[in-house]
């Protein structure tokens, strides 16, 4: 049995079910779990709590992938094409802490490269990018029906018009890097 490189990211574009569907799509990626991190209340929180926006967490995915597949400062670049990473707590009409821009680091390795990224990306954005680098605490996974959300109600309405083309945009800009 081979050996793989496997790492762990925890990003936050927005809504967990937008940034999910992305990244199942992307090759090495292993597993996309929809969660919340960075808040203030102890405790496991519910969607219904992160969705009031008082718990000061944020809608997250934590992906595993295979570094010899993809490396994270490729994920990081899929990441920051597939959202806008110069609104502060806000993603389209999600608006809140809970739908921030950020990256959740496991490593300084990952600090180090989510700072050079966030700069080599700033000049692609007339705004500036508010993304924000923060090191990793608690993640806690989201309710069943947040998992594969987009694979399981692909004509729901906000996966028809807000998920589906950033698909398209992910396909069109990365396509040699999807399965």
């Amino acid at each position: 049995m081979e050996d793989k490189n496997i790492q762990t990211a925890t990003i936050g574009g927005g809504c967990f079910w937008c940034t999910e569907a992305v990244f199942q799509e992307v090759k090495g990626v292993e597993t996309v779990v929809s969660g919340y991190t960075g808040g203030t209340v102890p405790g496991k929180p519910t969607y219904r709590e992160i969705c009031s926006g008082l718990t000061g967490h944020a809608e997250v995915i934590q992906l595993t992938f295979n570094a010899d597949v993809v490396s994270f400062e490729e994920i990081l670049v899929m990441f920051m094409a597939t959202h806008d990473p110069t609104t502060l707590n806000r993603q389209g009409a999600d608006v809140g802490t809970q739908y921030r821009s950020a990256i959740f680091y496991h490593t300084n390795a990952q600090r180090t490269i989510a700072e050079v990224v966030l700069k080599q990306m700033a000049d692609y954005y007339d705004e500036p990018i508010v993304t924000e680098i923060t090191p990793l605490e608690t993640f806690y996974e989201a309710e069943a029906e947040h998992q594969d959300y987009y694979r399981s109600n692909p004509r729901q309405g906000y996966c028809s018009y807000v998920i589906t083309p950033k698909l398209t945009k992910l396909r069109k800009l990365f396509g040699d890097k999807l399965k």
